[in-house]
């Protein structure tokens, strides 16, 4: 069966996404896997492992500062401290973070599961404030009730600061990335409804961008069409719209400009948004008004490497199965894979843009990871052109059935599309495989013909004037 997406609302009428069934399975798995690892506790900094374990967001505007930081221990439940009023909203609209018994209550979330706190800003505190040893303190304290203090504390990202007020607490702490990533590593029933839901939405993106497509627009101007038509349909967030054209294509910037689109350019573009803290990393190449002959080949090329890497995707197949498919980095311009990395590429996708598992000649050949149902991922693929300049990219999310694979990103992508005006000439319409420079779509302007019907020397055989093209 097809996985389905809905409209963004819930209905009465409808299930969609039981959002509290996310949140228990989230939680569920978390745990699990804490009580398969040897910590006592995880301490999230990083806001979409704190999300996956409390069901909390405070927005975008927040993903770069630490100031949040949530905590389970090993037999207990999350605790989320937050910033400012912020903590005192989850006490209202949050009863899940309340873990006393009877009644969900306020005050119940506020002694338990939502506490106001802060971290130290990336350092804007002043270092003698005591902003980490208050954290330090408060977090030793639960581990202390649960009686998992002296067990080691896995932690995902941190400040220096914090890791020092946490050893003088004598609290040991080590990576515990690892622990979220394995959690999330594959999604739940209403995770997948989410993923493909934000992917529906970008489909909706790329049919306005299609139509927007023409000589004379900027590569920014792209981003804010975008961006207007995800928000317009309920985007949480647009982390970014990649949008290359033209010489930019090769090598791959990863960034967009103000650059002026041209007849004949080809134009990329990656969009990334959340909805409901899911997210999309949606690759579409187009072409401006036509493409050569070097830009269609390209694009067949890249098309090839994604066709095979999908027909391989079901339960069982290895990463390293489906890079080996792939080039080496020596085959398109680059040294080593270092260098070339994320052109051909493949990684999770959930709460964030880059989970596991990762696909990457770099090193999934030697450190394989075996694929497995409900997992998430997305897969790119690159090709630059022979013309040196331009390039094809190309990217499908997939979601691994018991079967094989399903893909949830719609937009035709099977052949290179034009997108723009089509331009008619005195003889019919203006063929759209052709070169962007004029004079190289006639044999006069290739040097093959000389005016008035005569070859030259290099065309061989002698035309008349109604065969010059």
């Amino acid at each position: 069966m097809a996985i389905r997406t809905y409209g963004p609302n819930a209905v009465d009428w409808e299930q969609r996404v039981d959002f509290a069934r996310l949140r228990a399975d989230r939680l569920a798995r978390l745990k699990a896997t804490l009580e398969r690892s040897a910590l006592g506790a995880l301490l999230s900094f990083d806001m979409a492992n704190t999300r996956y374990m409390t069901a909390t967001h405070i927005g975008t505007w927040a993903m770069d500062k630490l100031i949040r930081f949530a905590l389970l221990p090993r037999g207990g439940e999350p605790v989320v401290w937050d910033f400012g009023s912020a903590a005192r909203h989850h006490q209202l609209y949050n009863p899940w973070l309340d873990h006393s018994p009877g009644p969900p209550t306020p005050e119940g979330a506020r002694r338990t599961g939502a506490r106001a706190g802060i971290s130290t800003l990336r350092g804007a505190f002043h270092p003698d404030a005591g902003i980490a040893a208050e954290l330090a303190r408060q977090v030793v304290g639960v581990l202390r009730e649960h009686g998992v203090a002296d067990a080691p504390v896995g932690i995902d990202v941190a400040e220096m600061p914090v890791l020092a007020a946490l050893r003088a607490e004598g609290i040991e702490t080590v990576d515990g990335q690892q622990i979220f990533l394995e959690a999330r590593r594959i999604k739940t029933a209403d995770e997948i409804t989410l993923l493909a839901q934000a992917c529906s939405m970008v489909d909706a993106a790329y049919e306005e961008l299609y139509e927007f497509l023409r000589p004379g627009v900027r590569e920014n101007e792209c981003v804010g069409l975008v961006s207007k038509v995800l928000y317009d349909l309920g985007s949480e967030y647009v982390e970014g719209v990649n949008a290359i054209s033209g010489e930019r294509c090769s090598p791959h910037p990863h960034v967009f400009s103000d650059r002026i689109l041209r007849p004949g350019d080809p134009a990329f573009f990656d969009i990334l948004h959340s909805f409901n803290g899911y997210r999309t990393c949606y690759y579409r190449t187009l072409a401006v008004g036509s493409a050569s002959r070097a830009q269609r080949d390209a694009y067949v090329r890249c098309r090839e490497y994604m066709d095979a890497a999908i027909a391989l995707v079901k339960p069982g197949t290895t990463t390293a199965d489906v890079v080996s498919l792939w080039p080496r980095a020596t085959e398109f311009g680059f040294p080593d894979e270092t260098a070339a990395f994320a052109l051909q590429y493949g990684h999770g996708v959930g709460l964030s843009i880059w989970e596991k598992p990762i696909f990457s000649r770099l090193v999934s050949l030697d450190h394989p990871e075996t694929l497995e149902e409900g997992m998430v991922f997305a897969l790119e693929t690159y090709w630059p052109a022979a013309d040196g300049w331009s390039a094809a990219r190309i990217e499908e999310e997939v979601v691994v059935t018991a079967e094989g694979c399903e893909v949830i990103t719609k937009f035709p992508a099977e052949e290179l599309l034009v997108a723009g005006r089509k331009y008619w000439t005195v003889g019919g319409a203006l063929d759209t495989l052709r070169e962007s420079q004029s004079h190289l779509n006639t044999a006069a302007g290739r040097g093959e013909m000389k005016p008035g019907g005569s070859v030259t020397a290099a065309a061989g055989t002698e035309t008349g004037p109604e065969e010059t093209r």
